[in-house]
């Protein structure tokens, strides 16, 4: 749900922006239930939609040197509306990954796979670059993003967003080299329970 702010800097854009998140939200959630509705074999355990608030939008234009307004958000970056689907199991990211492909509702424009090729850091996560209709104050289409992570992978994440945003951190070297370990075990973790959840399931 957008503050009044977020409201207010989005303006003419807000209700369509809206609108995506929701459609986003409904049609991954549909794609989910295709599957399984059953709580013991869902592919994911849990979906978080959002537009992306005006602050962060704000601040990453500055990063990034464009003009601070909503117009330039839309028309440069790719994630003002975002989903993040979290699995239990990293085969899992690839069956949404495929659902996704295959939905009408959007292009799929850019598919970029930090689980086969991890990030030095040891990020890991699966990022998929949808294009869809805008259609509001001359902007045709715009990019959205969808990030597939399993609870692991996004737990690491969790840590390493508040390293890289919270100020006045001691010992930053060793926490850098802490999480890069603990992102390698955490894969060869995830690649251990993928093995026995398919030892389960063949029976």
């Amino acid at each position: 749900m957008l503050k009044q702010e977020d409201l207010a800097f989005y303006g003419e854009f807000a209700p369509r922006l809206m609108e995506i998140e929701n459609l986003l939200s409904t049609e991954i959630q549909a794609m989910l239930d295709s599957i399984s509705t059953d709580s013991e074999t869902a592919l994911a355990e849990h979906i978080k939609c959002r537009v992306k608030s005006a602050e962060s939008l704000k601040e990453k234009l500055r990063l990034r040197g464009f003009p601070v307004t909503a117009r330039a958000g839309l028309e440069n970056l790719s994630d003002l509306v975002g989903a993040r689907v979290i699995t239990h199991f990293v085969g899992d990211i690839y069956t949404v990954l495929d659902l996704i492909q295959k939905n009408d509702s959007w292009r799929v424009v850019q598919v970029k796979d930090y689980i086969a090729d991890m990030k030095p850091n040891g990020y890991r996560s699966l990022h998929v670059l949808l294009n869809v209709p805008f259609g509001v104050g001359g902007i045709s289409d715009i990019d959205i993003e969808i990030q597939l992570r399993t609870i692991a992978m996004d737990c690491w994440a969790s840590l390493e967003h508040q390293l890289k945003y919270k100020k006045n951190i001691k010992n930053t070297a060793l926490i850098v080299e802490e999480l890069k370990r603990c992102a390698d075990e955490m894969a060869s973790t995830d690649l251990s329970m993928q093995t026995i959840r398919d030892l389960i399931q063949r029976g």
